[in-house]
């Protein structure tokens, strides 16, 4: 077994131990997992299979249903775009126009250097200050293209 592979297999163990015993012990499972990780391999679902006495459908049915799990590794920034009727009303589909043609991207995609993941999200709770986004845990309010540009420059530069 590889050397990563033996990581995950810890990281998964880790996980179901945090978890036994609780109902519905999945989803706080894969929940973890991809808190550590960033995502949830997809080396993962049989270890968690045996682990959980599951059905690797069963856990891949799972993965797949909630949008908030990946199976793939994010960029280093994650980019939540509001697609809510307030954002939209205030602008958001412009701006969802630009930031996709800005990074090349498109909804669950990263961009080739890895830096940016973009994903939508369908109410930050900020309808007063729209269109919003969040950048990792930060959320920016009243968020125009130029603005995005700034906040993005910023992150482009810092590394």
């Amino acid at each position: 077994m590889s050397a990563s592979a033996v990581a995950l297999k810890e990281i998964v163990e880790t996980a179901v131990d945090r978890h036994r015993g609780c109902i519905g012990a999945l989803m706080p499972t894969l929940h973890s997992i991809q808190d550590t990780l960033g995502f949830i391999p997809p080396d993962a679902v049989p270890m968690l299979a045996q682990a959980m006495s599951l059905s690797r459908a069963e856990i891949h049915g799972v993965i797949t249903f909630y949008h908030d799990f990946r199976t793939e590794a994010p960029g280093k920034h994650v980019i939540h775009l509001c697609r809510a009727e307030a954002c939209q009303a205030m602008g958001s589909r412009k701006l969802e126009e630009h930031v996709r043609t800005r990074l090349s991207v498109d909804f669950g995609e990263t961009t080739t250097d890895g830096k940016f993941t973009l994903e939508p999200v369908y109410c930050l709770g900020n309808c007063a200050c729209s269109p919003s986004i969040r950048i990792d845990d930060a959320i920016h309010a009243r968020v125009t293209p130029d603005r995005f540009d700034e906040l993005i420059s910023g992150l482009e530069g810092a590394e």
